[in-house]
């Protein structure tokens, strides 16, 4: 009996890494390298705990869903359909306005990440990087490119960091000792939580899994594969996140202090003086940009299975989407009102959607005679429990804006 492992092909190679990139770019964006840096200042080298906590409960997360949809072979919104009828058009609306109003803000950062680099209007910036995103998925085999450009854009990002994280010397082992070992855990609660909905909140767990099953790999056959991207997808994130955390980490162990203005952009121009903010340009245009692309992508899949016209006009659906979002930047600027009610709604998404794949997962219409592991779903109830927090806090967070 031959028990070897099938050899992965190139073309399958590049799609492992496409959905990985996807996922990963996909939360790589301008919050993420805010957030990392005030977290950073506020906590130190404790916040390493908060970082290892989020990427265990991240792995948890995403492995249930993405197996569960390989599968099933079937979306997000069609899996919470099956689990209660409507229930996947609810968190299709919601993944969709999230998605849409998040882009404004991606748009605006890579806007604000060209203005770094060449000192363009932040307006001129957004309109090309919305140039930009459009023109890979009008190009021939526009998915290819998406790909490419995500796995460049992911490279280009963890490698300039490191080298503003070898610059800023760090303390390693104190970081290394805090991350299993932090002074006051209780405080890391709400960080830990944050890191959680940031990762996997939302849209972005769902880009690579749907990227899997548009390409096909579908199937107990490729559960395998599917398992060994949806881990590398949460551990290129984590370890763009401990290498930003290790870099601000080395500014903040020196005494420095972090513009509050603009956190992440202060520690590149203090690691490497006057081109450091130019530096972050670069780093904060590939963050923005593949978070256009990803955000895009997965909120116009999510509509694929409502109308038969978002199916046979998908790319149609995500070039106008980002078109729109591009536009009200652009030409209104950001509308806070929408990015606040956005982000309530993102605490929401991954319990409803995670809780629907958990109980998918023991429904034989839906995965046949497929046996989803009990520590998965144990994992899958832990994210659960941790989103639902979130979103009671950003609901909260959103009664009183509106009531101040």
């Amino acid at each position: 009996m031959n028990n070897e492992k099938p050899k992965i092909t190139a073309a399958q190679r590049r799609l492992l890494f496409g959905a990985v990139f996807l996922m990963a770019t996909s939360s790589i964006g301008p919050a993420f390298l805010t957030q990392t840096a005030v977290f950073t200042e506020q906590f130190l080298a404790s916040f390493a705990f908060a970082i290892l906590a989020s990427i265990i409960i991240d792995i948890g997360a995403q492995l249930n869903i993405w197996r569960v949809l390989s599968v099933s072979g079937k979306r997000g919104q069609d899996v919470a359909n099956d689990v209660l009828p409507g229930l996947g058009n609810v968190v299709a609306f919601m993944i969709v306005l999230g998605g849409f109003a998040f882009n404004i803000g991606n748009v605006a950062g890579a806007g604000l990440g060209f203005n770094a680099i060449f000192g363009w209007d932040v307006r001129i910036g957004a309109a090309l990087t919305g140039i930009i995103a459009i023109v890979v998925f009008l190009v021939k085999n526009g998915r290819a490119v998406m790909d490419v450009i995500t796995q460049s854009l992911g490279v280009l990002m963890i490698l300039i960091t490191a080298y503003v994280m070898i610059q800023s010397n760090p303390p390693y082992a104190e970081a290394a000792l805090r991350s299993i070992a932090p002074e006051n855990p209780l405080s890391l609660v709400v960080p830990v939580i944050t890191l959680v909905g940031g990762t996997v909140g939302g849209y972005i767990t769902f880009a690579g899994a749907h990227r899997l099953i548009e390409a096909g790999m579908t199937g107990r056959e490729n559960l395998n594969f599917v398992s060994k991207a949806a881990n590398y997808g949460i551990l290129t994130t984590g370890l763009m996140r401990i290498i930003l955390f290790l870099a601000v980490l080395g500014v903040v162990a020196q005494g420095f202090a972090l513009d509050p203005e603009n956190p992440p952009a202060s520690v590149f121009q203090i690691a490497l003086g006057d081109i450091g903010m130019q530096i972050f340009g670069i780093v904060l245009v590939a963050a923005a940009l593949s978070s256009v692309i990803g955000s895009a992508y997965t909120s116009a899949s999510f509509l694929r299975s409502m109308h038969k016209f978002f199916d046979e006009h998908n790319n149609t659906v995500i070039v106008a989407f980002i078109v729109v979002s591009t536009v009200i930047f652009t030409f209104v600027g950001r509308p806070v009102a929408l990015l606040i009610l956005a982000g309530a709604f993102n605490g929401l998404i991954l319990p409803l959607t995670l809780g629907a794949v958990l109980i998918a997962s023991r429904r034989k219409k839906v995965v046949g005679d497929y046996h989803h592991p009990t520590w998965m779903i144990v994992f899958g109830v832990i994210a659960v429990i941790i989103t639902i927090v979130a979103g009671v806090m950003s609901l909260q967070g959103l009664a009183d804006l509106w009531t101040s």
